[in-house]
């Protein structure tokens, strides 16, 4: 059997190219071991999301201000957990059906790469000729704190709890870790999360950190900075800084680390590449492979969703000179918002001779927000050329107007 392509991996990077490579004629084979979609869709953003949005209806509910009072009678985490599978398989079948008739064929097997032209599988050997390898990630675990899938768990099994904890211990606070502290803990866990820096979010701008600070400790999300595990002894934690912690399990949330076959003169994509772990930049790796559509690492937008949401795209203000100009409108400025009861957060720039050079949202819609400013930064739009848009109102995005007008 012979190919143009064969790709091992159907998570964002694999599919995106192999549908993209047959477009363009080519003969693709794929290979995907479980499930097509990968982390992304099976095991991180999809799922997450739908947690996030059930727990969040959860918390609206009990804490509502609209002058209805409801009783929860009798609350199923099972039927949130079946909500999350149902939405997963939907979005799988519909891939699934998009990839084949896309004209890939699709083999679910795993598969190695025997050399540079030679794919083998448990009861195949598959020639083409070229091969990408796009095998994703895998939960990062650090010395101490093996999993056990019991006690110390990874983010692959928080997705499938049988139950909720009454209390949870989170370790680390990325985009991993800060959406779990959501959603446990609008569903009333006593939710702890301990960070080796000395702010959550670590990667985010300053400002951004510290409000979200500010939020969780309004929200009663205990956190530890600058801190860490010193020991564990009959299921307590015991943290450097003397605090004790006695929770249902622990649940390991320190990034995820590349699946890698080290083979010469193959093209690698997404997560296994080691770069940046997220599955738009996986999709866009793939469109610069087969398009030649370039792309801008410094420009890929980060979110971490829940209420409200956090993005950013661009420069941090503890990277600027003395140069750049910050500037912030709060999202409490804008009417949308207090329609929304969606007060928390804000709108921030960097600018810099006219031009924007990095833009931190924290509010609701922030993850549609963020690319307003990202089209503006990669075509190089002006601030000046900005101000002659026409923002509709209410909206949020009309604070970017607010903002501009600011600078």
């Amino acid at each position: 059997m012979e190919y143009d392509y064969g790709i091992i991996g159907g998570g964002p990077a694999g599919y995106s190219a192999g549908i993209m490579l047959a477009q363009k004629g080519y003969k693709v084979v794929l290979f995907e071991k479980e499930f097509l979609g990968g982390t992304c869709l099976n095991k991180g953003c999809i799922p997450t999301k739908s947690l996030l949005h059930s727990s969040e209806l959860y918390k609206n509910i009990t804490n509502n201000n609209i002058g209805v009072d409801f009783e929860i009678k009798n609350f199923d985490f099972s039927k949130v957990m079946e909500k999350k599978t149902q939405t997963v398989e939907k979005l799988r079948k519909s891939l699934e059906h998009a990839v084949k008739t896309s004209g890939v064929e699709v083999v679910y097997s795993e598969a190695f790469i025997q050399d540079k032209n030679t794919i083998r599988t448990s009861d195949s050997t598959y020639y083409a000729k070229n091969i990408i390898y796009a095998c994703g990630s895998e939960p990062r675990e650090i010395n101490g704190l093996e999993f056990d899938h019991n006690f110390i768990l990874n983010s692959d099994d928080a997705l499938n709890l049988k139950q909720l904890p009454k209390t949870v211990l989170i370790i680390g606070s990325g985009a991993i870790g800060i959406e779990w502290a959501r959603i446990f803990s609008n569903f009333g866990v006593d939710t702890h999360i301990v960070e080796l820096t000395e702010h959550l979010i670590p990667m985010a701008d300053i400002d951004v950190s510290r409000r979200i600070e500010r939020i969780f400790k309004h929200n009663k999300i205990r956190y530890y900075l600058n801190d860490s595990i010193d020991k564990i002894e009959n299921k307590k934690v015991f943290l450097k800084s003397g605090n004790e912690i006695t929770p249902d399990f622990i649940l390991s949330a320190v990034g995820r680390v590349p699946v890698k076959q080290t083979v010469p003169d193959i093209t690698v994509l997404g997560d296994s590449c080691g770069e940046i772990q997220l599955a738009h930049y996986a999709i866009h790796q793939a469109k610069q492979l087969v398009l030649g559509i370039n792309c801008d690492k410094h420009l890929i937008p980060s979110v971490i969703y829940g209420e409200p949401e956090i993005a950013w795209v661009g420069v941090r203000e503890q990277d600027c000179g003395e140069d750049c100009k910050t500037v912030t409108i709060p999202i409490s400025a804008l009417g949308k918002s207090w329609c929304d009861d969606s007060t928390e957060g804000f709108i921030k720039i960097i600018a810099k001779d006219n031009f924007i050079i990095g833009a931190h949202i924290i509010s609701k819609e922030a993850s549609a927000l963020i690319h307003e400013f990202l089209i503006a930064i990669q075509n190089k739009l002006t601030i000046s050329d900005l101000k002659k848009i026409c923002f509709a109102h209410p909206t949020y995005s009309e604070g970017i107007f607010e903002l501009l007008l600011r600078t």
